[in-house]
């Protein structure tokens, strides 16, 4: 993850709206891809870098709802006049219902999440868009909750509930894993290391991922050597099973989780995941002056330097008495499913993409929402 830097010559972060040694509103330049400084004269934005100068219009997201950062190049005119929604908002179909009290700062750390995935999907370069973009299947999200009795208490019967997961291109979150406390008793409860918002963002991002570069193409043969034949075991029997059994005794020895281990889908899932922490890592350890080589074509050079990254940060991270930041083993299998993700991110490469905006919006989740099939617990 980068930093930038304002006029005044304060470190900027990514998350930054306001910086705290100008005063400066600050917003996501798509024109020149960095943190900035916003001119604001009346109605008229600009990015306040000399060498940009672009003009901006606020993510409606950013101006009205207050959960974005980002910015959108003003075509013309006209736009100033219109709604519009960034790169990364652009992607929502559906929104917590915002009547519900928590739920604004709820969806901010939803937000927030995705646009840390999106920055990674631009690194890597790797393809996404709505529906009539040419890509397939279209990207979308749902944000959505729980339909609970009146009482707020869980029900037995009756409820509605959201899992999360991906369903031909839709990513829905159930928006109650932005409740640390929740989060974590659901990562006790599932034997998990890590539970995390982004963790979620890159294991769906990586079924997505799945479908857009893998299913239906050439390298689908190959994918089925590598993880095995997603075509000869059921899913719901497979999960049924996992969640019966557990993993097998050897997981740890041929998966990068446990999780991984109750189907070939799953398996890439995690994979994928995994490789988006390894890629974060170096990424943010470059740009923070921590050495290594940042994400190279080099697989075996990035597994090495994220190895001796994750052991100093886990030394840290005890002498803090936190969980360990790196907590994924490099076995053999499991460094051949990194490849072979590694070589599909590379073949899948492509231009970033075309930062341009769309007046219509995502809507609120008002009605009961309906299920997806679930692709993590």
């Amino acid at each position: 993850m980068q930093t930038f830097d304002c006029t005044c010559g304060n470190r900027l972060f990514f998350d930054n709206t306001v910086c705290t040694q100008c005063g400066s509103a600050l917003g996501f330049c798509p024109a020149c891809r960095r943190i900035s400084p916003l001119s604001i004269e009346g109605d008229t934005i600009q990015c306040g870098h000399d060498d940009c100068g672009a003009p901006l219009i606020k993510c409606h997201n950013y101006a009205v709802e207050q959960v974005c950062n980002r910015c959108v190049v003003a075509l013309k005119e006209t736009d100033r006049n219109a709604s519009h929604f960034c790169d990364c908002c652009r992607y929502n179909q559906t929104i917590p219902d915002l009547s519900v009290q928590d739920n604004r700062s709820k969806w901010a750390r939803l937000e927030a999440a995705k646009r840390r995935l999106f920055y990674q999907l631009d690194l890597l370069g790797l393809p996404r868009g709505r529906n009539g973009e040419g890509v397939q299947p279209p990207l979308a999200f749902d944000f959505k909750a729980d339909v609970i009795g009146a009482t707020d208490l869980w029900q037995n019967m009756g409820e509605e509930r959201v899992y999360t997961g991906h369903k031909e291109g839709t990513i829905t979150i159930n928006i109650r894993e932005v409740d640390d406390v929740e989060r974590e008793r659901l990562r006790v409860a599932f034997g998990e290391r890590h539970r995390t918002l982004i963790g979620h963002f890159r294991h769906e991002i990586g079924h997505y991922y799945w479908a857009v570069l893998v299913q239906g193409k050439p390298c689908e043969a190959e994918c089925i050597k590598v993880f095995g034949d997603h075509h000869a075991m059921d899913y719901g029997a497979a999960k049924t099973h996992y969640y019966e059994n557990g993993p097998p005794a050897d997981w740890s020895s041929r998966f990068t989780s446990a999780y991984a281990s109750m189907h070939p889908w799953e398996d890439f899932a995690e994979t994928f995941a995994f490789y988006l922490e390894i890629v974060s890592a170096l990424d943010t350890a470059k740009n923070m002056s921590l050495g290594g080589p940042g994400v190279t074509d080099n697989l075996d050079r990035m597994i090495k330097a994220y190895t001796r990254i994750g052991m100093a940060l886990n030394e840290m991270n005890r002498a803090m008495e936190l969980k360990d930041f790196a907590v994924r083993q490099f076995n053999e299998p499991v460094i051949g499913k990194l490849a072979f993700v590694h070589g599909l991110v590379r073949a899948g490469e492509t231009p970033s993409p075309q930062l341009t905006d769309v007046t219509s919006g995502p809507g609120h989740s008002s009605a009961p929402p309906s299920a997806s099939p679930p692709s993590s617990p």
